[in-house]
């Protein structure tokens, strides 16, 4: 059963794109970092391990875009609030190990996707903390997906991965490397310290 790698993104429009960091450099600055922080990102995790599929927002006119790779699988995401949507993700995948992560984690690598993978096939569950409190991946499979997942989260709060852990019942539940998404003007200053600080490359991992 192949790995399955779902990044969830949206269309890089000014006020519609990450508009948190757009109220620190402007709406414009904000969908162009975007734009360039997906291209980055996808370069850096496509890997023959994993399929890669793009899941866009609007549906629309993510599904018909030029601005993404054509090389990529894309779905919609579809409606609903963001635990809505990543249920409806996890549960339509064919069998086998899925994990989702979001498009704004600069930080990210193949190593680090290769980690999620390897726990997930000693644990029902996998997540990537972030500093914040919430998660950048969620990984587990199909088969594994209970109905309560992502009930009662509390999305962007301290509290998402720890109500999204309690959603899973007594599913075992692995954490592996935490990283960074970015929200804030802070966020992208952390994020590009820690980038200058990092290795040029991180070593694959077997998995």
């Amino acid at each position: 059963m192949q790995r399955q790698l779902i990044v969830m993104l949206k269309e890089p429009r000014p006020g519609r794109v990450k508009t948190r960091l757009g109220r620190d450099i402007g709406m414009t600055s904000a969908a162009w970092w975007f734009r360039h922080q997906v291209t980055r990102l996808l370069r850096q995790i496509d890997d023959p391990r994993w399929q890669v599929t793009l899941a866009v927002s609007p549906d629309a006119e993510g599904l018909q875009s030029r601005v993404w790779p054509a090389r990529f699988a894309r779905m919609a995401q579809g409606q609903g609030d963001l635990g809505d949507r990543m249920g409806r993700i996890m549960r339509s995948r064919p069998p086998g190990p899925v994990c989702i992560i979001g498009a704004d984690i600069p930080e990210v690598r193949a190593a680090h996707i290769a980690r999620a993978f390897s726990a997930l096939g000693r644990n029902d569950a996998v997540f990537g903390p972030a500093p914040d409190g919430g998660f950048w991946l969620v990984g587990m499979t199909r088969m594994n997906v209970p109905a309560t997942l992502f009930q009662g989260v509390r999305w962007s709060s301290e509290h998402a991965l720890a109500d999204t852990i309690q959603s899973l019942g007594g599913a075992r539940v692995a954490l592996v490397d935490q990283l960074r998404d970015v929200d804030t003007i802070a966020d992208l200053g952390a994020a590009r310290r820690a980038l200058a600080c990092a290795p040029r490359e991180v070593g694959r991992e077997a998995g």
